[in-house]
């Protein structure tokens, strides 16, 4: 899809939706959550460091946006209740999820195949692959209250154009 070079987001855009940013504690998704705020949603910030989501959660304030919420979680070492009991949180406070974007990641090791660890290997699979299912299917109910829910998953180039060592 290409985008007009002249397009310009819409100030109202996101106004009233909900969404759950993973990751938002810096790179891109400090920035998604940051714009989904500027363009009037209500942002859940997600990630494992909680001086890095308050920070964004000041910046999102500071910009006179609707106020964000932050759910600290690391998605390493998750197990089904900590979702569970996030759906439940979540659903306590909004009642429904309008989108989520999987932006928490695990690059891995950059080491040929014969280097890699097992540990790392399982690590960068739990974050990449086992946390955004696992929470997919705990916040469905929160999903389906929405009209129209998304979820977002961004790729990086590596994954379309593969380099040497990066394994996983």
């Amino acid at each position: 899809m290409q985008v007009p070079q002249d397009y310009e987001i819409r100030p109202d855009s996101l106004a009233g939706k909900i969404i759950l940013v993973t990751g938002a504690g810096d790179g891109i998704g400090k920035v998604a959550a940051k714009t989904f705020a500027a363009c009037g949603a209500t942002v859940i910030l997600s990630g494992r460091t909680m001086s890095k989501l308050e920070q964004v959660y000041d910046e999102i304030e500071a910009g006179g946006h609707p106020q964000p919420a932050i759910y600290p979680i690391n998605f390493e070492s998750t197990a089904e209740k900590d979702y569970t009991d996030m759906c439940n949180a979540l659903d306590e406070t909004f009642r429904r999820l309008d989108g989520i974007l999987f932006n928490a990641a695990d690059l891995g090791e950059r080491t040929p195949l014969s280097n890699y660890s097992a540990s790392a290997w399982m690590r960068c699979m739990q974050v990449n692959v086992n946390a955004p299912f696992m929470l997919t299917q705990a916040l469905l109910p929160l999903l389906h209250r929405a009209e129209n829910a998304s979820l977002l998953f961004p790729s990086f180039s590596v994954a379309s154009n593969g380099r040497a060592f990066w394994g996983a």
